[in-house]
């Protein structure tokens, strides 16, 4: 009887520790959710340093779009050979949505940071999506848009008569060939910017 009551008593003592065992696994699991904040704050770290870069290549093609202008350098009084962003309305739109890309980028710069502070907060990552999402459509658009005229002051089009100006005005096509470039740089930092957004979104559920 006594071997057998301690045989009854240990295995009473196993079962409370069995018990107490599943008591602490939320405590087990704290650790567990401390890395995945670690991890929600380098994506936050990394959407912060991306959305830096977006804002220098934003303001580097509406700056260079904006101060594209030059003159031949054989003209008279009365007639001259001037080429000129604002001769094009795909240029002058080109301008503008990029001032406003880069705008948007340095008004978003706050809500990155909220983001690091308190990585498990969604709202704020939740409207960057939004937003980002729709300064990516305007700045694919004004690109895009740019794009076409590049090339045809590049190559011309002989069947609308579009003659290639390139060859004359080699510093005007540099400079908005170069905002072209910068604002696709934009682009696809702005396709980085949404996928993460989106996992960092998705790691909360």
């Amino acid at each position: 009887m006594k071997s057998g009551g301690d045989s009854t008593t240990i295995d009473v003592v196993a079962h409370e520790g069995s018990g107490t065992s599943k008591g602490k696994g939320p405590i087990l699991m704290a650790p567990v959710k401390e890395g995945k904040g670690g991890m929600k704050r380098g994506m936050a770290i990394i959407d912060l340093v991306l959305r830096s870069g977006a804002i220098v290549s934003a303001l580097a093609a509406a700056a260079t779009m904006g101060t594209s202008d030059q003159n031949l350098p054989f003209f008279t009084q009365f007639f001259q050979f001037e080429a000129s962003y604002d001769d094009m309305p795909s240029f002058q739109f080109f301008l503008i949505a990029m001032s406003l890309v880069a705008g948007y980028l340095v008004l978003s710069i706050p809500f990155a940071i909220v983001s690091i502070v308190r990585p498990h907060a969604s709202g704020p990552r939740l409207l960057l999506l939004i937003l980002d999402v729709v300064a990516l459509t305007l700045a694919t658009s004004a690109a895009g848009a740019a794009t076409s005229i590049v090339y045809l002051a590049h190559n011309g089009n002989a069947s609308s008569n579009w003659l290639a100006i390139c060859n004359q005005f080699g510093d005007f096509c540099r400079n908005v060939s170069g905002a072209v470039v910068a604002s696709f740089v934009t682009v696809v930092t702005f396709m980085f910017l949404i996928l993460l957004s989106a996992l960092a979104l998705r790691k909360h559920h």
